[in-house]
């Protein structure tokens, strides 16, 4: 393992641009590995976790909403940013209860990943929640959904549709998948 970064990019100036209530967004100037320079249009996020809520039949619970930047109604596992201070569990527990009204007796992390690295630096925490018991919805002032509790062949076929289509239900569906077949459970 090489000590140094032969391929990083030196921060040479950087433009704030936009400070929202969720993101920023800048604009770095980087000198490159070869010497020449570029920019850099970068959005900072908070973090943000994800579940894959498993009811004791087995069902996915999922929400269904509109994504205004998609323009269209979504099929999605549950998920919301970190809030300052956070930790990531704390906040996984939180957003299951606050979107679908569950809560869980054991969260396991699955995976941490960043969603865009090309342009953002958005780390996602997934988690599989299990020992779930209903309780009430929570839902932020703007937020809109309706629970879902789909068995595995139907999520594929929302996937197939395109109403799954964001990256951390595709990559909690696959995970779920995986699960199952370790576990001798076969579609």
């Amino acid at each position: 393992m090489p000590t140094e970064d032969r391929f990083a990019e030196k921060t040479l100036h950087s433009q704030p641009v936009y400070d929202g209530r969720i993101i920023k967004v800048k604009v770095d100037e980087v000198l490159l590995p070869d010497g020449k320079t570029a920019k850099r249009e970068i959005v900072n996020h908070p973090g943000a976790v994800a579940v894959l809520a498993l009811t004791a039949d087995d069902k996915l619970v999922a929400v269904r909403q509109f994504r205004k930047p998609l323009e269209k109604t979504i099929v999605e596992i549950p998920a919301g940013k970190l809030e300052p201070g956070e930790e990531p569990l704390a906040c996984a527990a939180r957003e299951l209860e606050e979107e679908t009204g569950y809560q869980a007796t054991q969260f396991t992390h699955l995976s941490t990943f960043y969603t865009s690295p090309g342009f953002a630096d958005e780390k996602l925490h997934l988690y599989i929640a299990t020992g779930l018991k209903k309780g009430e919805l929570h839902l932020d002032d703007d937020e809109f959904v309706e629970v879902l509790h789909l068995d595995l062949e139907t999520a594929k076929e929302l996937h197939a549709s395109g109403e799954i289509c964001d990256a951390k239900t595709v990559l909690a569906l696959f995970a779920w998948e995986n699960r199952k077949l370790q576990n001798g459970v076969h579609r």
